[in-house]
């Protein structure tokens, strides 16, 4: 199967959806598929990536230095008539989705839906000041242009049950959940480092017996990093913990500024070696994050396999991980709430909630693979051909929370 995927969020140094996209190619080359990643570039060129490719298309900057945007149809037309693809996939609502939608070729399209666009944007512009029901329907004309985009597509597909149940509320065409995968066999807590911990601590201005939170992130307004930080100040006036904050993005800056304001808080950056991002996440104590409304939350599933019980919101996907076994939740926007859960948390027995999130991660979290066959399967019934058997041993669905 050759499957052309146009990712207007691919990028030398992006996060998640490179991440993925790289481990996409890598399956299809271990399993007899072509992969062809199409996105937006400083000059045009093809790099060989691990069995696939990755097709740059010339394009402007945006103001994250990391990103390029596609700009015109054409360029892009001109990718997908030479690759003739059996499956082209709109990986964002955006201009990239918009031109896999005009493109009149013959291939079978699929909108994977790695983000939703209100939550992104609208309620992180206006959320602290309207409630989100009110947001989602001031947007409603941006859910109609969305609705009427996914329905230029054969499929789209989500992450999670949250996601598809918030999409049917707006009359979209019922979605198929495949939720993601991660390296499983990366990240371990047996990976845990108590020199690396104390490192960790040091870099935070605390002592080696403080406890430490970690934070992994994009820095974005929808990550809510701010709320992160407020609530890691109300938790800290006495002194006594470390908050790490790993990532990078358009607004690092300004969680900078902030962080400076509050002892006890690093922003540590992007950490490009996998390796070191697994161990930093084994030698934590706990984990915090602010995405609310994240169609996923890989992160979260990412601590969870590391063994690191976690504070996160009741909502989204990572509500949708999170087991009163091993975390504790707060509701959307609430920094008070944040900390009182971080209370919460620490005061329970650590060990227990550790083994409770490495058995939930064993039953809940798809190793990448797992979520790969899952994914060709769908493509296979798509094109009409027999799909290859599921794993036995991959974990069940999680059967999701409401949503907000």
């Amino acid at each position: 199967m050759k499957v052309v995927d146009v990712a207007e969020f691919y990028a030398e140094r992006g996060g998640g959806v490179k991440t993925y996209l790289n481990a996409e190619i890598a399956f299809g080359a271990r399993h007899g598929h072509e992969i062809v990643v199409v996105a937006p570039g400083a000059e045009t060129r093809t790099d060989p990536r691990d069995g696939g490719r990755v097709v740059w298309v010339k394009s402007p900057p945006t103001p994250d230095p990391r990103y390029r945007t596609f700009w015109r149809s054409a360029p892009v037309f001109k990718v997908l008539d030479r690759e003739r693809p059996d499956i082209v996939v709109g990986s964002s609502p955006w201009i990239g989705g918009r031109i896999v939608a005009k493109w009149r070729g013959r291939s079978r399209k699929v909108m994977f839906m790695h983000q939703d666009p209100v939550a992104a944007y609208g309620y992180s512009l206006l959320g602290r000041k309207l409630r989100h029901d009110r947001v989602d329907r001031l947007f409603a004309w941006y859910w109609c242009l969305l609705r009427r985009l996914t329905n230029r597509y054969d499929l789209t597909i989500v992450g999670s049950q949250w996601f598809a149940a918030r999409l049917a509320t707006f009359g979209f065409r019922e979605p198929k959940v495949v939720p993601l995968g991660i390296d499983k066999s990366l990240f371990l807590s047996a990976k845990r480092d108590p020199a690396r911990r104390s490192d960790l601590l040091a870099r935070c201005g605390a002592t080696p017996d403080a406890t430490l939170f970690l934070a992994v992130s994009r820095h974005h307004p929808e990550k809510r990093l701010d709320l992160v930080i407020d609530a890691f100040a109300a938790l800290n006036a006495g002194g006594g913990h470390g908050l790490v904050i790993v990532g990078d993005g358009p607004i690092r800056r300004r969680i900078e500024r902030r962080a400076a304001r509050v002892p006890g808080v690093h922003v540590m950056g992007f950490v490009p070696d996998r390796e070191a991002m697994a161990s930093i996440l084994a030698s934590a104590d706990y984990f915090v994050h602010g995405g609310a409304f994240e169609p996923f939350g890989l992160a979260v599933a990412e601590a969870m396999c590391a063994g690191l019980p976690m504070v996160v919101p009741e909502t989204g996907g990572a509500g949708e991980l999170a087991q009163p076994s091993f975390s504790e939740t707060y509701p959307p926007n609430g920094v008070a709430d944040c900390a009182e859960a971080m209370r919460r948390l620490m005061a329970r027995d650590r060990s227990q909630l550790v083994d409770a999130c490495r058995a939930a991660a064993r039953e809940q979290v798809f190793a990448a693979d797992d979520h790969f066959l899952r994914l060709f399967e769908a493509y296979a019934e798509l094109l009409g051909r027999a799909p290859a058997p599921a794993p036995a041993s991959a974990p069940a669905p999680a059967t999701g929370k409401p949503g907000a």
